[in-house]
Protein backbone atom coordinates (compact mmCIF):
# COMPACT_ATOMS: atom_id res chain seq x y z
CA UNK A 1 0.00 0.00 0.00
CA UNK A 2 3.16 2.53 0.83
CA UNK A 3 4.40 2.03 -2.93
CA UNK A 4 0.47 2.86 -4.55
CA UNK A 5 0.73 5.85 -1.83
CA UNK A 6 4.26 6.96 -3.06
CA UNK A 7 3.86 6.52 -6.78
CA UNK A 8 0.17 8.52 -6.76
CA UNK A 9 2.20 10.81 -5.07
CA UNK A 10 4.77 10.92 -7.64
CA UNK A 11 1.95 11.01 -10.90
CA UNK A 12 0.68 14.09 -9.03
CA UNK A 13 3.77 16.00 -8.93
CA UNK A 14 4.14 15.09 -12.72
CA UNK A 15 0.53 16.88 -13.78
CA UNK A 16 1.61 19.74 -11.64
CA UNK A 17 4.95 19.90 -14.02
CA UNK A 18 2.69 19.64 -17.06
CA UNK A 19 0.14 21.81 -16.01
CA UNK A 20 3.45 24.79 -14.85
CA UNK A 21 4.60 24.25 -18.17
CA UNK A 22 8.21 22.43 -17.03
CA UNK A 23 9.63 20.39 -19.19
CA UNK A 24 8.28 18.99 -23.10
CA UNK A 25 6.52 20.48 -25.29
CA UNK A 26 7.00 23.76 -23.66
CA UNK A 27 11.36 22.79 -23.89
CA UNK A 28 13.03 20.48 -25.81
CA UNK A 29 12.77 16.95 -25.65
CA UNK A 30 16.18 16.79 -24.29
CA UNK A 31 16.58 19.51 -21.77
CA UNK A 32 17.38 18.79 -18.17
CA UNK A 33 13.60 19.64 -17.28
CA UNK A 34 12.58 17.13 -19.39
CA UNK A 35 14.71 14.96 -18.24
CA UNK A 36 12.90 15.51 -14.70
CA UNK A 37 9.32 15.27 -15.61
CA UNK A 38 10.35 11.94 -17.85
CA UNK A 39 12.46 10.67 -14.66
CA UNK A 40 9.42 11.74 -12.42
CA UNK A 41 6.69 9.65 -14.63
CA UNK A 42 9.03 6.53 -15.27
CA UNK A 43 10.32 5.94 -12.14
CA UNK A 44 8.00 7.88 -8.96
CA UNK A 45 4.94 6.41 -10.85
CA UNK A 46 5.08 3.88 -13.18
CA UNK A 47 7.93 1.53 -11.71
CA UNK A 48 7.33 2.43 -8.22
CA UNK A 49 3.26 1.65 -8.66
CA UNK A 50 4.76 -1.89 -10.47
CA UNK A 51 6.67 -2.90 -8.25
CA UNK A 52 4.22 -2.74 -5.19
CA UNK A 53 1.44 -4.60 -7.60
CA UNK A 54 4.73 -7.06 -8.54
CA UNK A 55 4.62 -7.86 -4.77
CA UNK A 56 1.13 -8.96 -4.58
CA UNK A 57 0.91 -10.44 -7.45
CA UNK A 58 3.91 -12.45 -8.25
CA UNK A 59 3.29 -14.57 -5.06
CA UNK A 60 -0.09 -15.31 -6.58
CA UNK A 61 1.74 -16.07 -10.10
CA UNK A 62 3.72 -18.99 -8.23
CA UNK A 63 1.53 -19.88 -5.70
CA UNK A 64 5.01 -19.55 -3.49
CA UNK A 65 5.71 -17.00 -0.73
CA UNK A 66 7.39 -13.89 -1.63
CA UNK A 67 11.22 -14.45 -1.22
CA UNK A 68 11.88 -11.83 1.94
CA UNK A 69 8.42 -9.45 2.88
CA UNK A 70 11.30 -7.51 4.47
CA UNK A 71 13.20 -6.01 1.49
CA UNK A 72 10.31 -4.58 0.14
CA UNK A 73 10.33 -1.06 2.50
CA UNK A 74 14.31 -0.86 2.70
CA UNK A 75 13.75 -0.88 -1.63
CA UNK A 76 11.12 1.35 -1.40
CA UNK A 77 12.93 4.16 0.56
CA UNK A 78 16.01 3.64 -1.66
CA UNK A 79 14.18 4.49 -4.81
CA UNK A 80 12.85 7.48 -3.74
CA UNK A 81 15.95 9.21 -2.42
CA UNK A 82 17.65 7.87 -5.36
CA UNK A 83 14.98 9.72 -7.16
CA UNK A 84 15.57 12.57 -5.62
CA UNK A 85 19.18 13.26 -5.87
CA UNK A 86 18.48 11.99 -9.39
CA UNK A 87 16.10 15.28 -9.87
CA UNK A 88 18.75 17.33 -7.89
CA UNK A 89 20.89 16.51 -10.15
CA UNK A 90 18.89 17.29 -13.22
CA UNK A 91 18.29 20.64 -11.74
CA UNK A 92 21.70 21.38 -11.79
CA UNK A 93 22.10 20.53 -15.04
CA UNK A 94 19.56 23.02 -16.28
CA UNK A 95 20.92 25.79 -13.60
CA UNK A 96 18.54 25.78 -11.37
CA UNK A 97 20.77 24.49 -8.03
CA UNK A 98 24.73 24.16 -8.10
CA UNK A 99 26.26 21.57 -10.49
CA UNK A 100 26.94 19.05 -7.88
CA UNK A 101 29.04 16.61 -10.01
CA UNK A 102 28.23 13.84 -7.26
CA UNK A 103 25.16 13.86 -6.79
CA UNK A 104 23.95 12.26 -10.25
CA UNK A 105 25.96 9.63 -10.33
CA UNK A 106 25.21 8.76 -6.12
CA UNK A 107 21.12 9.04 -7.82
CA UNK A 108 21.95 6.13 -9.32
CA UNK A 109 23.75 4.22 -7.15
CA UNK A 110 20.62 4.39 -4.91
CA UNK A 111 18.16 3.53 -7.47
CA UNK A 112 20.52 0.28 -8.51
CA UNK A 113 20.88 -0.53 -4.74
CA UNK A 114 16.69 -0.24 -4.48
CA UNK A 115 16.36 -1.83 -8.12
CA UNK A 116 18.55 -4.35 -7.17
CA UNK A 117 16.12 -5.24 -3.48
CA UNK A 118 13.58 -5.30 -6.06
CA UNK A 119 14.62 -7.86 -8.79
CA UNK A 120 16.68 -10.09 -6.13
CA UNK A 121 13.38 -10.27 -4.21
CA UNK A 122 10.98 -10.72 -7.20
CA UNK A 123 12.79 -12.78 -9.53
CA UNK A 124 13.86 -15.50 -6.84
CA UNK A 125 9.92 -15.55 -6.11
CA UNK A 126 8.95 -15.73 -9.90
CA UNK A 127 12.00 -18.18 -10.66
CA UNK A 128 10.06 -20.80 -7.84
CA UNK A 129 7.29 -21.50 -10.94
CA UNK A 130 8.70 -19.75 -14.57
CA UNK A 131 5.70 -20.57 -16.03
CA UNK A 132 2.60 -18.52 -18.11
CA UNK A 133 2.58 -15.05 -16.70
CA UNK A 134 5.36 -15.34 -14.57
CA UNK A 135 7.95 -15.63 -17.65
CA UNK A 136 7.10 -12.08 -18.48
CA UNK A 137 7.45 -10.62 -14.94
CA UNK A 138 11.03 -12.07 -15.38
CA UNK A 139 11.48 -10.58 -18.51
CA UNK A 140 9.71 -7.78 -17.34
CA UNK A 141 12.64 -7.46 -14.56
CA UNK A 142 15.80 -8.71 -16.95
CA UNK A 143 14.66 -5.82 -18.55
CA UNK A 144 14.57 -3.22 -15.91
CA UNK A 145 18.32 -4.44 -15.54
CA UNK A 146 19.01 -3.50 -18.73
CA UNK A 147 17.21 0.18 -18.15
CA UNK A 148 18.98 0.84 -14.92
CA UNK A 149 22.76 -0.11 -16.33
CA UNK A 150 21.52 2.51 -19.31
CA UNK A 151 20.76 5.14 -16.80
CA UNK A 152 23.61 4.44 -14.97
CA UNK A 153 26.41 5.20 -17.27
CA UNK A 154 24.37 8.25 -18.56
CA UNK A 155 24.39 9.42 -14.97
CA UNK A 156 28.59 8.96 -14.88
CA UNK A 157 28.64 10.53 -18.49
CA UNK A 158 26.83 13.64 -17.50
CA UNK A 159 29.26 13.82 -14.40
CA UNK A 160 32.20 13.69 -16.73
CA UNK A 161 33.30 9.92 -15.06
CA UNK A 162 32.44 7.56 -17.74
CA UNK A 163 35.21 7.76 -20.31
CA UNK A 164 34.52 7.88 -23.78
CA UNK A 165 33.00 4.76 -24.41
CA UNK A 166 30.15 6.70 -21.57
CA UNK A 167 30.41 9.87 -23.87
CA UNK A 168 29.50 7.53 -26.94
CA UNK A 169 26.70 5.79 -25.11
CA UNK A 170 25.36 8.77 -23.77
CA UNK A 171 25.06 10.57 -27.53
CA UNK A 172 23.13 8.26 -29.07
CA UNK A 173 21.73 5.49 -26.62
CA UNK A 174 18.68 7.68 -24.86
CA UNK A 175 16.20 5.28 -27.35
CA UNK A 176 18.22 2.01 -25.92
CA UNK A 177 17.11 2.99 -22.56
CA UNK A 178 13.10 4.40 -23.26
CA UNK A 179 13.13 0.94 -25.09
CA UNK A 180 14.28 -1.34 -22.34
CA UNK A 181 12.65 0.75 -20.11
CA UNK A 182 8.96 1.47 -21.88
CA UNK A 183 9.02 -1.65 -24.06
CA UNK A 184 10.74 -4.36 -22.01
CA UNK A 185 10.06 -3.17 -18.22
CA UNK A 186 6.17 -1.56 -18.09
CA UNK A 187 5.03 -3.02 -21.24
CA UNK A 188 5.93 -6.65 -20.93
CA UNK A 189 5.44 -6.81 -17.05
CA UNK A 190 2.23 -5.21 -17.57
CA UNK A 191 1.48 -7.75 -20.09
CA UNK A 192 1.82 -10.22 -18.42
CA UNK A 193 0.08 -9.35 -15.07
CA UNK A 194 -2.63 -8.66 -17.00
CA UNK A 195 -3.46 -12.33 -18.70
CA UNK A 196 -3.83 -13.35 -15.07
CA UNK A 197 -5.94 -10.21 -13.74
CA UNK A 198 -8.42 -10.73 -16.86
CA UNK A 199 -8.85 -14.58 -16.66
CA UNK A 200 -9.56 -13.93 -12.63
CA UNK A 201 -12.05 -10.98 -12.70
CA UNK A 202 -14.02 -12.33 -15.88
CA UNK A 203 -14.04 -15.66 -14.72
CA UNK A 204 -12.22 -16.31 -18.29
CA UNK A 205 -9.90 -19.72 -18.74
CA UNK A 206 -5.98 -18.47 -18.87
CA UNK A 207 -4.72 -17.83 -22.00
CA UNK A 208 -2.96 -20.59 -23.79
CA UNK A 209 0.61 -20.70 -22.86
CA UNK A 210 2.16 -21.52 -26.05
CA UNK A 211 0.07 -18.40 -27.50
CA UNK A 212 1.42 -16.36 -25.09
CA UNK A 213 4.90 -17.50 -25.22
CA UNK A 214 4.82 -16.71 -28.83
CA UNK A 215 3.74 -12.66 -27.76
CA UNK A 216 6.60 -13.29 -25.30
CA UNK A 217 9.41 -14.44 -27.41
CA UNK A 218 8.61 -11.65 -30.01
CA UNK A 219 8.52 -8.56 -27.48
CA UNK A 220 11.60 -9.97 -25.92
CA UNK A 221 13.49 -10.65 -28.81
CA UNK A 222 12.84 -6.88 -29.73
CA UNK A 223 14.33 -5.90 -26.29
CA UNK A 224 16.95 -8.30 -27.18
CA UNK A 225 17.91 -6.67 -30.18
CA UNK A 226 17.69 -2.80 -29.08
CA UNK A 227 20.05 -3.99 -25.89
CA UNK A 228 22.46 -5.58 -27.73
CA UNK A 229 22.19 -4.94 -31.26
CA UNK A 230 22.13 -1.42 -30.11
CA UNK A 231 25.14 -0.96 -27.84
CA UNK A 232 27.40 -3.10 -30.69
CA UNK A 233 25.66 -0.58 -33.48
CA UNK A 234 26.79 2.35 -31.03
CA UNK A 235 30.25 0.85 -30.47
CA UNK A 236 30.80 0.17 -34.42
CA UNK A 237 29.88 3.52 -34.95
CA UNK A 238 26.97 2.12 -37.56
CA UNK A 239 24.36 4.44 -36.32
CA UNK A 240 21.07 2.81 -34.98
CA UNK A 241 18.47 3.00 -37.81
CA UNK A 242 18.92 -0.40 -38.55
CA UNK A 243 18.44 -1.68 -35.15
CA UNK A 244 15.80 0.83 -34.27
CA UNK A 245 13.54 -0.30 -37.77
CA UNK A 246 14.02 -4.17 -36.56
CA UNK A 247 12.73 -3.64 -32.89
CA UNK A 248 9.52 -1.09 -34.75
CA UNK A 249 8.68 -4.12 -36.56
CA UNK A 250 9.07 -6.44 -33.74
CA UNK A 251 7.26 -4.26 -31.20
CA UNK A 252 4.11 -4.05 -33.63
CA UNK A 253 4.33 -7.69 -33.89
CA UNK A 254 4.24 -8.18 -30.04
CA UNK A 255 1.24 -5.76 -29.76
CA UNK A 256 -1.07 -7.42 -32.60
CA UNK A 257 -0.05 -11.01 -30.89
CA UNK A 258 -1.19 -9.34 -27.37
CA UNK A 259 -4.18 -8.04 -28.77
CA UNK A 260 -5.18 -11.30 -30.47
CA UNK A 261 -4.54 -13.04 -26.59
CA UNK A 262 -6.68 -10.01 -24.56
CA UNK A 263 -9.27 -11.10 -27.41
CA UNK A 264 -9.59 -14.82 -26.65
CA UNK A 265 -9.74 -13.93 -22.54
CA UNK A 266 -12.40 -11.61 -23.24
CA UNK A 267 -14.39 -14.11 -25.52
CA UNK A 268 -14.42 -17.28 -23.86
CA UNK A 269 -15.33 -14.86 -20.49
CA UNK A 270 -17.99 -16.50 -17.76
CA UNK A 271 -19.12 -12.83 -16.51
CA UNK A 272 -20.98 -11.02 -19.10
CA UNK A 273 -21.37 -7.92 -17.13
CA UNK A 274 -17.96 -6.05 -16.84
CA UNK A 275 -16.52 -4.65 -13.86
CA UNK A 276 -15.31 -0.72 -13.49
CA UNK A 277 -11.30 -2.08 -13.35
CA UNK A 278 -11.65 -4.17 -16.91
CA UNK A 279 -13.88 -1.93 -18.55
CA UNK A 280 -11.48 0.96 -17.79
CA UNK A 281 -8.59 -1.20 -19.11
CA UNK A 282 -10.38 -1.38 -22.15
CA UNK A 283 -9.72 2.30 -22.79
CA UNK A 284 -6.16 1.66 -22.05
CA UNK A 285 -5.99 -0.85 -24.45
CA UNK A 286 -7.50 1.16 -27.17
CA UNK A 287 -4.56 3.80 -26.60
CA UNK A 288 -2.36 1.32 -26.87
CA UNK A 289 -3.69 -0.01 -30.24
CA UNK A 290 -3.53 4.01 -31.20
CA UNK A 291 -0.14 4.27 -30.20
CA UNK A 292 0.94 1.64 -32.61
CA UNK A 293 -1.38 3.14 -35.20
CA UNK A 294 0.01 6.58 -34.43
CA UNK A 295 3.87 5.21 -34.34
CA UNK A 296 2.92 3.49 -37.86
CA UNK A 297 1.61 6.82 -39.57
CA UNK A 298 4.55 8.96 -38.06
CA UNK A 299 7.33 6.51 -39.67
CA UNK A 300 5.25 6.34 -43.13
CA UNK A 301 5.14 9.96 -43.21
CA UNK A 302 8.32 10.87 -42.43
CA UNK A 303 7.38 12.87 -38.78
CA UNK A 304 8.29 10.29 -36.17
CA UNK A 305 11.09 12.36 -34.72
CA UNK A 306 9.00 15.31 -34.69
CA UNK A 307 6.62 13.91 -33.53
CA UNK A 308 8.20 11.54 -30.69
CA UNK A 309 6.47 13.33 -27.49
CA UNK A 310 3.30 12.94 -28.53
CA UNK A 311 3.74 9.49 -29.49
CA UNK A 312 5.77 8.87 -25.95
CA UNK A 313 2.35 10.48 -24.55
CA UNK A 314 0.22 8.25 -25.35
CA UNK A 315 1.82 5.17 -24.60
CA UNK A 316 2.99 6.63 -21.42
CA UNK A 317 -0.87 7.99 -20.09
CA UNK A 318 -3.35 6.54 -22.40
CA UNK A 319 -1.73 2.51 -22.42
CA UNK A 320 0.18 2.16 -19.40
CA UNK A 321 -0.84 4.64 -16.35
CA UNK A 322 -4.04 4.09 -17.90
CA UNK A 323 -4.00 0.26 -17.17
CA UNK A 324 -2.28 0.69 -13.97
CA UNK A 325 -4.59 3.21 -12.59
CA UNK A 326 -7.82 0.67 -13.69
CA UNK A 327 -5.87 -2.46 -11.83
CA UNK A 328 -4.88 -0.47 -8.69
CA UNK A 329 -8.85 0.77 -8.23
CA UNK A 330 -9.20 -3.26 -7.87
CA UNK A 331 -6.25 -3.87 -6.08
CA UNK A 332 -6.78 -1.44 -3.00
CA UNK A 333 -10.64 -2.99 -2.78
CA UNK A 334 -9.47 -6.26 -2.81
CA UNK A 335 -6.79 -6.46 -0.43
CA UNK A 336 -8.67 -4.08 1.88
CA UNK A 337 -11.32 -6.61 2.15
CA UNK A 338 -9.22 -9.56 2.66
CA UNK A 339 -7.27 -7.71 5.31
CA UNK A 340 -10.45 -6.50 6.45
CA UNK A 341 -12.57 -9.14 6.56
CA UNK A 342 -10.55 -12.04 5.91
CA UNK A 343 -9.69 -12.90 9.58
CA UNK A 344 -13.55 -12.97 10.36
CA UNK A 345 -14.80 -14.71 7.42
CA UNK A 346 -17.57 -17.48 7.51
CA UNK A 347 -17.71 -16.05 11.54
CA UNK A 348 -20.31 -13.39 10.79
CA UNK A 349 -21.65 -11.54 7.52
CA UNK A 350 -19.34 -9.61 5.94
CA UNK A 351 -19.89 -7.42 2.41
CA UNK A 352 -18.92 -8.64 -0.74
CA UNK A 353 -15.73 -6.79 -2.28
CA UNK A 354 -17.83 -4.58 -4.62
CA UNK A 355 -19.47 -3.26 -1.50
CA UNK A 356 -16.27 -1.56 -0.84
CA UNK A 357 -16.38 0.80 -4.21
CA UNK A 358 -19.40 3.07 -6.13
CA UNK A 359 -18.11 2.24 -9.59
CA UNK A 360 -20.99 4.82 -10.41
CA UNK A 361 -19.32 7.59 -9.14
CA UNK A 362 -15.70 6.70 -9.70
CA UNK A 363 -16.64 6.18 -13.50
CA UNK A 364 -16.68 9.32 -14.40
CA UNK A 365 -13.11 10.17 -13.11
CA UNK A 366 -11.58 7.81 -15.35
CA UNK A 367 -13.25 8.91 -18.32
CA UNK A 368 -12.32 12.27 -17.43
CA UNK A 369 -8.58 11.15 -17.53
CA UNK A 370 -8.76 9.16 -20.95
CA UNK A 371 -10.71 12.04 -22.38
CA UNK A 372 -8.33 13.97 -21.50
CA UNK A 373 -5.20 11.62 -22.49
CA UNK A 374 -6.41 11.75 -25.94
CA UNK A 375 -6.98 15.47 -26.17
CA UNK A 376 -3.19 16.43 -24.97
CA UNK A 377 -2.12 13.60 -27.70
CA UNK A 378 -4.06 15.46 -30.50
CA UNK A 379 -2.26 19.01 -28.86
CA UNK A 380 1.02 17.86 -28.99
CA UNK A 381 0.66 16.51 -32.69
CA UNK A 382 -1.10 20.06 -33.05
CA UNK A 383 2.29 22.09 -31.54
CA UNK A 384 -0.29 23.85 -29.13
CA UNK A 385 1.40 23.57 -25.68
CA UNK A 386 -1.02 25.82 -24.07
CA UNK A 387 -4.23 23.25 -25.17
CA UNK A 388 -1.91 20.79 -24.36
CA UNK A 389 -1.63 22.80 -20.45
CA UNK A 390 -5.07 22.49 -19.94
CA UNK A 391 -5.65 18.77 -20.75
CA UNK A 392 -2.69 18.04 -18.21
CA UNK A 393 -4.93 20.53 -15.84
CA UNK A 394 -8.10 18.45 -16.85
CA UNK A 395 -5.92 14.69 -16.25
CA UNK A 396 -5.05 15.90 -12.74
CA UNK A 397 -8.88 16.43 -11.91
CA UNK A 398 -9.75 13.29 -13.07
CA UNK A 399 -6.39 11.67 -11.31
CA UNK A 400 -7.62 13.67 -7.99
CA UNK A 401 -11.17 11.78 -8.49
CA UNK A 402 -9.46 8.50 -8.47
CA UNK A 403 -7.44 8.80 -5.76
CA UNK A 404 -10.34 10.29 -3.59
CA UNK A 405 -12.15 6.77 -4.35
CA UNK A 406 -9.39 5.05 -3.29
CA UNK A 407 -8.89 6.70 -0.22
CA UNK A 408 -12.28 6.06 0.49
CA UNK A 409 -11.99 2.44 -0.32
CA UNK A 410 -9.67 2.02 2.05
CA UNK A 411 -11.19 4.06 4.60
CA UNK A 412 -14.49 1.37 4.61
CA UNK A 413 -16.41 4.89 3.39
CA UNK A 414 -18.78 2.79 0.90
CA UNK A 415 -19.35 -0.03 3.13
CA UNK A 416 -23.10 0.24 5.18
CA UNK A 417 -22.34 0.79 8.80
CA UNK A 418 -24.16 -2.24 10.04
CA UNK A 419 -21.38 -4.38 7.80
CA UNK A 420 -18.39 -2.20 8.28
CA UNK A 421 -16.62 -3.64 10.82
CA UNK A 422 -18.29 -6.63 12.46
CA UNK A 423 -17.19 -8.16 15.44
CA UNK A 424 -13.31 -9.59 15.27
CA UNK A 425 -12.49 -6.82 11.91
CA UNK A 426 -9.82 -4.55 12.27
CA UNK A 427 -9.64 -0.88 10.27
CA UNK A 428 -7.08 -1.29 7.70
CA UNK A 429 -4.45 1.61 7.94
CA UNK A 430 -4.72 4.24 5.12
CA UNK A 431 -0.71 3.40 3.78
CA UNK A 432 0.56 -0.25 5.24
CA UNK A 433 -1.83 -3.25 5.09
CA UNK A 434 -1.33 -6.12 7.61
CA UNK A 435 -0.28 -9.66 6.51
Amino acid sequence: MSYFAVALAWLLVALALMVAGVGFPAVHLASPDTLILVHVVCIGWLSVAMCGALFQFVPVLVAKPLFSEKWALPGLGLLTIGLAALLAGFLGLGGRLPAWHWILPAGALLLIAGFSLIVVDLGLTAWQRPTGPARFVLVGLASLCVTVAFGAIFAFAHAGRAGPVGEAMLASGVPLHAIAGLGGWLTLTAMGVSYRLLSMFMLSPDIDDRKSNVTLAVGALAIAIAAIGGVFAIWLSFGLNVVLSVVAVLSLATIILYGRDVLGIFKNRKRRQLELNTRMAVLSYISLAASALLGVMLILTGAFTAQLGAFVFLAVFGWLSGLVLAKLYKIVAFLTWLETYGPVMGRTATPRVQDLVSEARASKWFVIYHAAVWFGTLMLLAGQPSAFRAAAAIMTIGIVGIVREIIRTRSLADVESTLRLPGGACAPHLLFARN
